[in-house]
């Protein structure tokens, strides 16, 4: 039988992914299931366009708490301060150059439920950090990209949070 895959992520994390479940449970379903009664009240379902929305919006709900409960059960904690201070790793910001003089670019690696690229944090299954992941201070690594590949050299690695 195949092993389930696993989700590695912070503790900070998990802990975000907990909320959103128990905020999707707690207020959006309700919210929805009375959208659903409101619109059922309007008599013929099959017309009725408010229906049909809101059942969609339900059954979009039901699947993203599902994914959501999924990665949950397959979570799996890392914890950075049990990395080498030096070693890019889940949890760690790290802080490269693309060579040969690009400006400094700095990125917290996180797992993909804690993904947010506007605010500098990537999933570990992204080509830069697939690329940086193992690797340490001072060494320079070629990564594979969308678009070909690029050097880089690691400057920093320190722990987030």
């Amino acid at each position: 039988m195949a092993e389930e895959k696993t989700y590695p992520m912070t503790q900070a994390g998990k802990e975000k992914l907990e909320r959103e479940i128990e905020d999707l449970k707690l207020n959006k379903r309700p919210e929805i299931i009375n959208r659903i009664k409101i619109a059922r009240s309007y008599g013929d379902l099959s017309e009725n366009s408010e229906y049909e929305s809101a059942k969609n919006e339900q059954s979009l709900l039901e699947n993203d708490i599902k994914s959501k409960e999924h990665m949950l059960q397959y979570a799996e904690i890392i914890d950075s301060e049990q990395i080498d201070d030096s070693e890019v790793s889940v949890g760690k910001i790290v802080t490269f150059q693309e060579l040969p003089d690009e400006e400094p670019e700095s990125y917290t690696i996180v797992g993909a439920a804690e993904a947010d690229p506007m605010s500098g944090k990537i999933s570990n299954d992204s080509p830069i950090a697939k690329g940086l992941i193992g690797h340490k201070v001072n060494e320079e690594v070629s990564i594979n990209i969308p678009a070909g590949s690029m050097k880089v050299k690691i400057l920093k690695v320190e722990n987030a949070e």
